[in-house]
């Protein structure tokens, strides 16, 4: 059994890797980071929501998005990591069936800090992201990974074609991710 308080800066060290792999465009590397049946479900709020499955898929579709900015730079603003309360430390998904090995749930306040790149339509522009990221983390062989993530956008400022920026209802939370 490790000290939970080791396992709470674990979950932190995670997202921060995370922030560091997108900001540096490192696909490959962060691969390791999600679970080979990893799900990402994201809701932009503007446009249908979409679920991606496998680190194959759900890094395509970043690495398409960050591409057209000539910076990027992804911040996670708060963490709050909280370890399964299960004994058994199994998680549930969708399916019903049960994973084996140690369970979390982080919830993630974050920003991106973008320029839009020379072939974007807002080129030269700097605009900012923010969202929240509610994740299902598992850990085997001593190391965690993503297992579900869920990300909704929260708003959105300084294109011109949202030139005020964009605002979006907040989610209810509940207390513990």
């Amino acid at each position: 059994m490790t000290d939970p308080r080791l396992d709470e800066w674990e979950l932190e060290r995670l997202i921060a890797r995370y922030a560091d792999g997108v900001s540096r465009r490192d696909w490959t590397g962060l691969a390791e980071l999600f679970e080979p049946d990893a799900a990402l479900r994201l809701d932009l709020i503007d446009r249908p929501a979409r679920t991606l499955h496998g680190p194959d898929e759900i890094l395509g579709f970043i690495a398409g998005a960050v591409e057209r900015f000539d910076f990027f730079e992804f911040v996670a603003l708060n963490v709050l990591g909280v370890l399964s309360t299960d004994p058994d430390g199994a998680r549930r998904r969708g399916d019903g069936s049960v994973a084996d090995g140690s369970g979390a749930r982080i919830r993630t306040h974050m920003c991106e800090v973008r320029r839009h790149g020379p072939d974007d339509p807002d080129a030269g522009c700097w605009s900012t992201a923010f969202g929240l990221y509610q994740d299902v983390v598992v850990r085997r062989g001593g190391k965690w990974r993503f297992a579900e993530r869920s990300y909704r956008s929260l708003a959105r400022t300084g294109t011109v074609a949202t030139r005020d920026g964009l605002v979006f209802p907040p989610p209810r939370l509940r207390t513990e991710p």
